[in-house]
């Protein structure tokens, strides 16, 4: 298509993955935690300052963006149709967009008077939306349209027999999309400038600054705030398309040292970005600042290098197959403690005890569940079910 990039699978790339989700998960389960430390919690709004917490979202940002380079060039080598490719992203952000609007208005914390109590409304959500979004194995056509027609009808239903809101008769909206429609809208854009820019990493540069200009203007005309958020997002998935080429292009002739070379100089240009955007922008992860966007990229450019020089280059390898699962199939992965969760509150259990709520015990709660979390989806890998975003 654009890049010459290899067919076999980079293992640094599925491992930061793998590893990325599994944080996702333990820093979504730590948030219920009390009496832990400040750096293990989001920072304030306000603050001026980020934790290791606050870094996590956007490393999701920057490995999906490193992907995309390898999964559209590879869709369009086999099949040379740019009708089909559009398609295909297409169907990848509606599938991101349905899960996060749904996942928001189950998540509403006012009365629900529907049929179903809001957590069995939330489990068939989860249900009919792997029914349609499944990658299935049979060869039947008829069968796979089937399946997903009846997942489509699924969700239709309970859109219309959704009812929530502080009085509980509010009807189903998206008051905003969810971390995954922020990525599914990051993705959208994402994949447009990867394809205007013909993969080149200067004009994506380019579309990066746009993006921040873009955020900018929020300040003097009345842009939407999550669009104008989501300017950042763009940016930091698209530093993630940035570095895939640099390093992976073999159109270009370049020895590894250089390529790992230009990393690290993106890098320093992006930390350079955050430093003189900061006096205009505080450091927010909530606000979704480009101050926040330029310092999580240029972190996630130095730890993806690290990752790329142990296990590609010095070959490492062997510790990362625990993470494989996520990496086969993150947002299944991801979906996993939100079903247990609607799963446990619609049965009345509890997973742990109380006083695993507070400090120590609390973190390795946090820790025991990121794992459990990553066998479960070993094991439904190994049943096939995987989702095919």
């Amino acid at each position: 298509m654009y890049n010459k990039l290899s067919g076999k699978r980079i293992i640094s790339i599925d491992a930061f993955r793998g590893i990325t989700i599994l944080m996702m998960v333990f820093v979504n389960e730590l948030a219920g935690i009390r009496d832990i430390p400040f750096w293990m919690k989001h920072m304030p709004a306000h603050a001026d300052a980020m934790s290791f917490v606050d870094v996590v979202f956007p490393a999701f940002l920057f490995i999906a963006g490193m992907s995309i380079p390898f999964a559209l060039c590879k869709r369009f080598t086999v099949n040379r149709n740019k009708g089909k490719l559009q398609k295909h992203i297409l169907w990848r952000v509606a599938g991101l967009l349905c899960f996060g609007f749904f996942m928001v208005n189950g998540e509403s914390s006012g009365p629900h008077d529907m049929v179903l109590s809001i957590y069995a409304w939330s489990l068939l959500f989860y249900f009919f939306a792997i029914m349609v979004w499944q990658v299935y194995r049979v060869t039947s056509k008829n069968l796979v349209l089937a399946m997903r027609g009846i997942g489509l009808a699924g969700l239709l239903f309970l859109a219309l027999i959704y009812r929530g809101g502080m009085d509980g008769t509010h009807f189903i909206t998206p008051r905003w999309w969810g971390i995954l429609g922020l990525i599914g809208w990051a993705y959208l854009f994402s994949c447009l400038f990867y394809q205007l820019s013909s993969g080149k990493p200067l004009p994506l540069m380019l579309f990066v600054i746009l993006c921040t200009i873009l955020f900018a203007l929020t300040k003097y005309y009345n842009w939407n705030d999550f669009p104008a958020k989501n300017a950042t997002h763009i940016s930091v998935m698209l530093c993630g398309v940035i570095v895939s080429i640099l390093l992976f292009d073999e159109g270009n002739a370049r020895g590894v040292q250089r390529r790992i070379g230009e990393v690290a100089g993106l890098a320093l240009i992006l930390f350079i970005a955050g430093y003189f955007l900061r006096p205009l922008y505080a450091i927010s992860k909530i606000y979704a600042t480009p101050t926040w966007g330029f310092y999580c990229a240029a972190i996630c450019c130095l730890l993806y290098l690290l990752f790329y020089w142990v296990i590609d280059m010095k070959g490492h390898q062997r510790w990362t197959r625990f993470f494989q699962p996520a990496a086969e199939n993150p947002l299944l992965t991801y979906l996993i403690p939100d079903i247990i969760f609607a799963l446990i509150m619609l049965l009345h259990i509890r997973l742990f005890p109380a006083k695993w709520s507070y400090g120590i015990p609390g973190m390795l709660w946090s820790a025991a569940f990121a794992i459990i979390v990553m066998f479960i989806a070993k094991g439904l890998n190994k049943l096939h079910v995987r989702l095919q975003l």
